[in-house]
């Protein structure tokens, strides 16, 4: 028995050394707060690990954590936490969320005006942009992230970036950047 919950533990740890940084990040932007994107992964897999035996059977563990994930952030919500993508003027002396090189968003000239721009979206809008861009998951796999429908998604999504389209630092960077 003691062997059983050894090897299970021992393939939890892997689980989450291999996936950390993306569920920072994910966790990050839907958050906007490293300390915030901290506690919504520490919460998250508290709560894998309470059901690894159950996750790490299923089709996609990681998968189903990244729903584990979106749920506790959406009970957050509910609550009316406040949120912030971009530091805050007094916030100067906290430690930031710095982009891997390989991260699209550190592609950006401007990140702050990108994460502030981020922020404005409704959470749903920002959940889906999140996991459809960011994340690169599939409609299918971000409609299951959120657990609403691939129409929800598509609307969530387009919406989400219309808004983000509409703002002038964004489309200055696109324009000047010669990004797309």
């Amino acid at each position: 028995m003691g062997d059983l919950k050894q090897a299970r533990d021992s393939e939890y740890q892997a689980f989450v050394i291999s996936r950390w940084p993306r569920l920072m990040r994910t966790a990050f932007l839907l958050t906007g707060e490293q300390h915030a994107a901290e506690d919504l992964v520490q919460t998250t897999l508290e709560q894998v690990y309470a059901a690894w035996r159950r996750v790490a059977s299923a089709d996609d563990p990681e998968a189903y954590v990244r729903r584990v994930m979106i749920n506790a952030h959406a009970r957050r919500y509910r609550r009316k936490l406040r949120e912030f993508l971009a530091p805050r003027d007094d916030d100067e002396g906290l430690a930031h969320e710095i982009a891997d090189t390989g991260d699209r968003i550190a592609q950006a000239d401007d990140r702050h005006a990108l994460l502030k721009a981020l922020a404005e979206l409704p959470p749903r809008q920002r959940e889906a942009v999140v996991l459809r861009y960011w994340e690169d998951l599939t409609e299918t796999q971000t409609a299951e992230a959120m657990g609403c429908s691939v129409g929800a998604v598509k609307s969530n999504a387009a919406k989400g970036l219309a808004k983000l389209r509409a703002i002038p630092a964004l489309a200055d960077m696109v324009t000047h950047g010669g990004r797309k």
